[in-house]
Formats: C-alpha cells, sequence, structure tokens
C-alpha cells in the first residue's frame, strides 16, 4: 500500500488466484506458477510473468532431514505419524466444510492404534479452542502439538502422509514426494489440480472420502530426499531482474 502510494513498483509472488487483494495493495508486477490462468491475477495488468512448476520447488531441493525431531516430538519409528494442518478459520476464502472434514479425519486417526498426530494450529486461539472443543484428540499422547516452531520440512519428511487444510504445507510435501491429502473446501486454485491431476495431490471432499479415500500406510523413508535443482528457482531470479531492468530504464 505505502509502495504504491509513493509510486514505487511491487512485485507480487503467489500462487492462488483467488485471494482477494484490496485495490490499494495490487502490485504493479506478478510473478505466478504457469498453471494460473491469465485471468483473475490481482495486478489487472499485463505485467505477469510467469514460472514452472510450483513455489515451494524453490527451496525443498536443499531439505537435509535430522532425524532428531523424532526425539524432540516424543515420535518413535514404529509409531505411523501423521502430520495435520487445521484450516485457516480466519481467511476470507476459509469454508466451513474443511472443520467438518478435520473432526471426522481426527476422529479416524484417534480410533487407529498406532497413529501419532502432530497437530499445527495456526495460532494460539485455534490451539486452545480445539483443546477445549476435543480433548478426546489428546488422550493417551496419541495427538501432540509441538511446543516451540520445527522445520516443516523435517517434519513432512518424518511423516507417513499430511493433512491439510491449506495451501503451502500441502504442496511441500508434494515438493517432498510425501503422500498428501487436502481437506481444504475453499476454490480449489490451479496449483492444486495441476497437483492432482499429477498425482502428487489428493483432495478430499467429503466425510465418505475421509473414511475410503485417506490410506493410512507406512511409508519408506531410507531414500534420501530429491535434491535435483528445480525450474522454479531459475524462472524467478531471472523475472526479478528483468523486472529491475526494466523499471531502472523507464526511472532513467
Amino acid at each position: 500500500m505505502l509502495c504504491n502510494l509513493l509510486r514505487i513498483p511491487t512485485i507480487l509472488v503467489l500462487d492462488y488466484e483467488h485471494s482477494k487483494t484490496p485495490l490499494l495493495m495490487r502490485p504493479k508486477w506478478e510473478i505466478v506458477p504457469d498453471s494460473l490462468p491469465d485471468h483473475g491475477l490481482h495486478s489487472r495488468s499485463t505485467h505477469v510473468r510467469k514460472y514452472r512448476g510450483i513455489k515451494e520447488d524453490v527451496y525443498a531441493p536443499d531439505f537435509k532431514p535430522d532425524r532428531s525431531l523424532l526425539d524432540t516430538l516424543g515420535l518413535r519409528e514404529e509409531d505411523l505419524i501423521i502430520t495435520v494442518r487445521p484450516p485457516a478459520t480466519e481467511a476470507h476464502y476459509h469454508n466451513p466444510e474443511s472443520e467438518v472434514l478435520l473432526t471426522r479425519l481426527m476422529e479416524r486417526i484417534c480410533r487407529t492404534p498406532g497413529t501419532r498426530a502432530v497437530l499445527l494450529p495456526r495460532n494460539k486461539d485455534q490451539e486452545q479452542a480445539l483443546r477445549a472443543s476435543h480433548p478426546e484428540w489428546f488422550a493417551n499422547g496419541v495427538t501432540t502439538i509441538p511446543q516451540k516452531a520445527v522445520d516443516g520440512l523435517n517434519l513432512l519428511w518424518h511423516s507417513d502422509l499430511v493433512l491439510s487444510g491449506g495451501g503451502t504445507m500441502n504442496r511441500e510435501a508434494a515438493a517432498l514426494g510425501i503422500p498428501v491429502y487436502s481437506i481444504f473446501r475453499g476454490k480449489t486454485g490451479a496449483v492444486d489440480a495441476k497437483l492432482e491431476k499429477e498425482g502428487r495431490l489428493t483432495m478430499v471432499r467429503s466425510v465418505e472420502e475421509v473414511e475410503g479415500k485417506i490410506a493410512f500406510d507406512r511409508r519408506d523413508k531410507s531414500a534420501p530426499p530429491d535434491s535435483r535443482p528445480r525450474a522454479a528457482l531459475v524462472d524467478i531470479v531471472d523475472h526479478v531482474e528483468e523486472i529491475v531492468r526494466v523499471e531502472c530504464r523507464r526511472e532513467g
């Protein structure tokens, strides 16, 4: 907003075309995945550049696993570890159906022997609300909430599967090749639709699918993560450099 008032060019890097941006906060430039359509972008201009892949490809190849996280969270190798991210209930795109799916999912986890859930609330208010409304989730140590921030990629890597009502964590799991299920019930973005088509993400759209579509299977964690460079980082850096050159010529 301040940059627009001061006429300073701005660049927005985003990957969800259904988020809303107030008029005064619209960027001059956008850098988006190539799976996004040209319509519905926030800049309302031709200043759009696209990159290959997903934004999580920028940093996923640099990930190095650290097994000490299991000890920190009190988890065991023999546990079937499920990372669960609740929906963003305060977001403008939230659909209450996601909360219904989350409840049914946690009920299934709690009645499945040998499973451990690592629950990652979005803030303290959400944590307190979930603890108050669902004390059964936390009985007998089935569900744990980290007491401090943990390395998200490392947690995902040591999970057997990931279930989230959001976007970034789902796509991080997809970037690492980890089975991931989305209980997000807002408008499906083009990135998620592409990942679903490629078999890298599974959309869960009903309570019946919570029971029948989500596979509680152990994952082979012995192979190292894929550290090969990906196109997204190169494309984004090239676009930023190009934009800087364009804006500098205009100023000159």
